[in-house]
């Protein structure tokens, strides 16, 4: 009889354990499916703006690049994208683009680099040069524009001084020279923002191994490219996609420099689409957009790759 009660008495304590075992397992899953619905609350608003304004209308340029017309929504797949790269404006605009994106963001990150790397050191007028290059964040783009209009026009402040060395005057945004006028602009404007995110990172690094490579008696140059730019990759990689994206976003500057038909030399990819735009032709428009997206994404998933690479050491 004691047996069979023993028995009885585990058979109840390990039922309520499985019970207790399960209300646990309940009551985790509960809390994991609320955590869910709280988290899936506060991103709602984020993701649905996300998916309104920019993925929607991007599945729709899509669309139209691989139809006839959207009044004649006949499936044509690579015709759109075949038209636009025989258009002679599209590879213009293309050409430029491609020019000033590989001068001025190469520069833009260098320079930015120099900049932050002067800024550390102590030098003379070092207050004057970080607002001449911090100046163009506080000032708008209109104001920026019409500096550059008064020193680059035909009669403007430039070629004055140029007249007075004896040097012809040069129209400089209707010349060969066009480019390198809004490259300086460019740089100008950007040269701020960027030089900051360089001295932010400069900060983070361990000053430890600084101190060591210095008792080694390691070189200026060994510690800036085997220290200091490694530490730096990933600012490099944001300052260069971010110079990247600012590239394709300076036809407002050249907009209100030269309007919608600029000098051949100053005919970029923001010209062409707002020209379609301008006169309907969507097909043309969603094309060239598609294609320009696609080249930014190869470009910038070559630099994460880059960036994998060279600082993998670093981050671990």
């Amino acid at each position: 009889m004691k047996v069979v009660k023993e028995k009885k008495t585990k058979q109840k304590k390990t039922g309520k354990e499985g019970t207790g075992k399960v209300r646990r397992t309940w009551n985790r899953s509960n809390d994991k499916v609320r955590d869910v619905l709280h988290s899936a609350a506060f991103l709602s608003p984020s993701v649905t703006g996300v998916a309104v304004f920019f993925i929607l209308p991007f599945l729709v340029v899509v669309y139209y690049s691989v139809i006839r017309s959207p009044m004649n929504p006949e499936f044509v797949l690579l015709d759109n994208f075949i038209a636009v790269l025989n258009n002679s404006s599209f590879r213009t605009a293309a050409k430029n683009t491609a020019m000033f994106s590989a001068i001025a963001v190469p520069l833009a990150v260098v320079l930015s680099l120099v900049l932050a790397l002067m800024l550390e050191c102590r030098i003379p007028c070092k207050s004057l040069l970080r607002t001449f290059f911090l100046s163009p964040m506080m000032v708008p783009v209109a104001s920026v524009v019409l500096i550059w209009q008064v020193v680059f026009h035909y009669r403007g402040t430039l070629n004055v001084i140029l007249s007075g060395l004896g040097v012809e005057a040069i129209d400089w945004l209707n010349s060969p020279y066009c480019l390198l006028v809004i490259v300086v602009l460019f740089l100008w404007k950007n040269l701020g923002y960027n030089m900051i995110l360089f001295m932010a990172a400069l900060n983070n690094i361990p000053k430890e191994l600084l101190e060591v490579a210095d008792v080694e008696g390691a070189s200026a140059a060994h510690k800036f490219f085997n220290i200091k730019l490694r530490y730096l990759s990933p600012t490099v990689l944001f300052v260069a996609i971010l110079s990247i994206i600012n590239s394709f976003k300076v036809f407002r500057e050249i907009y209100l420099l030269t309007g919608n038909y600029p000098f051949d030399g100053l005919y970029m990819m923001q010209h062409f689409m707002n020209n379609t735009f301008s006169n309907l032709d969507y097909q043309k428009m969603s094309s060239a957009a598609v294609l320009m997206a696609l080249v930014m994404v190869a470009l910038i998933a070559l630099l994460f790759k880059v960036e994998d690479v060279f600082g993998k050491d670093v981050e671990g």
